[in-house]
């Protein structure tokens, strides 16, 4: 679909300093954000860990296993930011006196998604159960578990503990866990709810510190948790949590360690083999170059790989994890690019109304599909047909299972339409769970047909119709005096940009004075600006379409520095073109 150019609304206000260019206020106004503190927040202005519902009985339960010396299983899951959560949970248990601390991950294929009985019964030699009372064995889940009713369960009748520490949105009714934190649970006080897995771990770290420094069970210097901050930064950008100001805070923080060279082994190679430069690192790195890689092992093979190299403290070994998990990335990617020629082909033969602009939205399978991979297909229809897609694969070759992964579009809350469809059709979905923007289920193979009548009915009756018009968003045009490496400096350092705080994005008319094809499908461009400004180098990725761009286009691009070039260099990074 080609989408609509919009100029987002800017009236700036506040007491900015001098430093801050008048073009990053304006895009910091565009945001919503008009004090300096808000445009760029602090570790200090970091919300208090109080009000995070659980966290009383959570810090109980973690102080009580340390002190005698409990086993504490951490259960991750097998995304980047439920890898980075088992991580920081590991180090910073052991940071804070934790003798005796383990860790499992689900495998994709094998087990599905987060605790299940039959994962427990796995994890059964791990933590042999010595009865109730002191030494009794803690579970710990992080990224998961608010919708794990039968695998906390089964965790219980073992006799294990079971602390719950999730993000994602509950049902109707909660595991009997030990404990549950997570700020999305209905009435829970925490003002932020845009927490990733690992952010809500990394409070509960905090909590414990505080209570175990008030009770003096550091000898020494107390534990610096910030040195964990690498991870939350990962996890959180990789999760696509929206950047509030807390969250902007912890990525910051993360970032600033990142970029000194200061985060652990892991991130660090792995840093390294996407060919990024962690001096100059952004929110865009992690999400297109590092967490990718982290997620591979999860899609294709097993995140015990990811986690492994995230709790390494030995280069070289880091090192030769990260070029591992670089090799699956890579195989990752040919098998998407399949899947999503296949999607394309099978869009292609569908008569309307049940594909592309004239569907509300879009369900797909392929028996061939490969169940990790569906999330990236879904994703990449959705970005090119502005709708809610979900595709599916088999839970297991050959398999009466159907795993979905579900995208969605602003407006359409997809774990809700989930819900109405599940409450309309009682029996048609199996499990689902999710958030906003994405989400997962699974259902019967024979099912497909009508679930995919079913959603459709739903996304109708949710979603207005005006919002099927995809809209880039834009921040106006730039001055002829704007296109410098200053302005394009400030606006890389003036993040982190990311989910729910966009990126700067700008637009303008643009005379097209060379151009060259990069590889099979990259537009290497030269452009005169306003004002007769330029030459001004650009590239659009993807932006091949088979004939040569007009001589004159309206272009929405982003301002970038060019390193490559030279310490003075920008080059515009072209998101869409139309003839002028």
């Amino acid at each position: 679909m080609t989408p609509r150019i919009r100029r987002r609304a800017v009236d700036v206000r506040g007491d900015w300093p001098d430093d801050v260019l008048p073009l990053l206020r304006r895009v910091y106004a565009a945001r919503g954000v008009d004090d300096p503190v808000l445009a760029r927040p602090k570790l200090a202005q970091l919300l208090p860990p109080d009000a995070l519902g659980g966290l009383e009985a959570a810090v109980a339960l973690l102080a009580d296993a340390i002190a005698h010396g409990a086993r504490i299983l951490v259960v991750g899951d097998f995304d980047a930011d439920g890898a980075t959560a088992c991580a920081l949970a590991v180090r910073g248990l052991r940071m804070l006196g934790a003798r005796d601390v383990v860790h499992a991950v689900p495998n994709r294929m094998v087990h599905g998604y987060g605790l299940s009985p039959a994962l427990v019964e796995e994890l059964a030699p791990l933590a042999p159960d010595p009865g109730s009372g002191p030494g009794q064995a803690l579970l710990v889940t992080v990224d998961h578990g608010v919708a794990c009713l039968a695998g906390v369960a089964a965790a219980k009748a073992r006799g294990w503990r079971v602390l719950v520490t999730d993000h994602h949105l509950p049902g109707e009714a909660l595991p009997p866990a030990d404990a549950i934190v997570n700020p999305n649970l209905r009435g829970d006080a925490f003002a932020c709810k845009a927490l990733a897995g690992v952010g809500v771990i990394f409070y509960v770290l905090l909590a414990l510190r505080r209570q175990l420094r008030d009770a003096g069970a550091f000898a020494g210097e107390v534990p610096d948790l910030s040195t964990l901050l690498d991870l939350v930064a990962v996890g959180t950008v990789a999760d696509l949590v929206p950047l509030d100001a807390t969250n902007r805070a912890l990525v910051a923080a993360g970032l600033r360690r990142l970029r000194a060279g200061q985060g652990c082994a892991g991130l660090q190679a792995l840093i390294e083999v996407s060919g990024r430069t962690a001096a100059t690192l952004t929110a865009a790195d992690i999400a297109f170059a590092v967490a990718p890689r982290l997620n591979a092992a999860g899609r294709l093979q097993d995140m015990s790989l990811g986690i492994e190299c995230l709790l390494s403290d030995d280069p070289p070994h880091a090192r030769e994890l990260a070029g591992q998990l670089h090799r699956i990335n890579a195989e990752r990617r040919g098998v998407q690019q399949a899947m999503v020629d296949e999607a394309e082909a099978a869009l292609a033969a569908m008569a309307p109304p049940a594909a592309g602009d004239a569907a509300v939205a879009v369900c797909l399978f392929d028996p061939g599909w490969h169940a990790g991979v569906v999330g990236l297909v879904a994703s990449k229809l959705k970005e090119r047909l502005h709708r809610p897609v979900i595709a599916f694969a088999p839970s297991e070759p050959d398999g009466n299972e159907l795993r979905g992964s579900a995208r969605s579009i602003a407006g359409l809350h997809i774990r809700d339409a989930l819900a109405a469809v599940d409450a309309l059709h009682p029996g048609l979905v199996g499990r689902f769970g999710g958030h906003a923007m994405a989400a997962g289920l699974s259902l019967e193979r024979d099912r497909f047909a009508a679930f995919e009548r079913a959603f459709g009915e739903v996304v109708r009756a949710m979603l207005d119709p005006a919002l099927l018009q995809a809209e880039l968003l834009s921040d106006g045009e730039l001055a002829p005096d704007e296109f410098d490496r200053r302005h394009a400096d400030a606006l890389r350092d003036g993040g982190p940009w990311g989910q729910g705080f966009p990126e700067p994005l700008f637009d303008g008319l643009f005379d097209v004075s060379q151009w060259r094809l990069v590889g099979e499908r990259h537009l290497r461009m030269v452009l005169r600006g306003p004002g007769a400004c330029g030459p001004l180098n650009a590239i659009h990725f993807g932006g091949w379409s088979g004939e040569p761009p007009p001589a004159r286009c309206r272009i929405a691009f982003r301002l970038a520095p060019d390193d490559w070039r030279g310490p003075r260099a920008i080059q515009l990074v072209v998101e869409h073109r139309e003839p002028a």
